[in-house]
């Protein structure tokens, strides 16, 4: 079955920066979107960053400037790049992969900023 995985984020003070990384295996198709979405305690889940197998991609408004997503092709892998951090930052990060054969989640992974 597929299965989503995240790894990176961490702590970090105000301005600075972090990756975290997403792979999607248990498909040989490659996935239409790749995205991250995040959920702050008491928010909903948002949208953060999304990346297309085409090599589209697309931004939150609230992170545009400062995050870059990459995604190697077509693979079910991408990288989020959070640059110049701010405490409203801080959330679990989920990495979504949807397509063919449907939409799947990974476990999540912390992002906190804090000085």
């Amino acid at each position: 079955q597929v299965q989503v995985v995240e790894s990176g984020g961490g702590l970090v003070q105000p301005g600075g920066s972090l990756s975290a990384s997403c792979a999607a295996s248990g498909t040989t198709f490659s996935f239409a979107i790749m995205a991250w979405y995040r959920q702050a305690p008491g928010k909903q889940r948002e949208f953060v960053a999304g990346a297309s197998d085409s090599g589209h991609t697309t931004y939150a408004d609230s992170v545009k400037g400062r995050f870059t997503i990459s995604r190697d092709g077509s693979k079910n892998a991408v990288r989020l790049q959070m640059n110049s951090l701010k405490p409203e930052d801080t959330a679990l990060y989920f990495c979504n992969a949807a397509g063919f054969p449907g939409s799947y989640w990974g476990q999540g992974t912390q992002v906190t900023v804090s000085s």
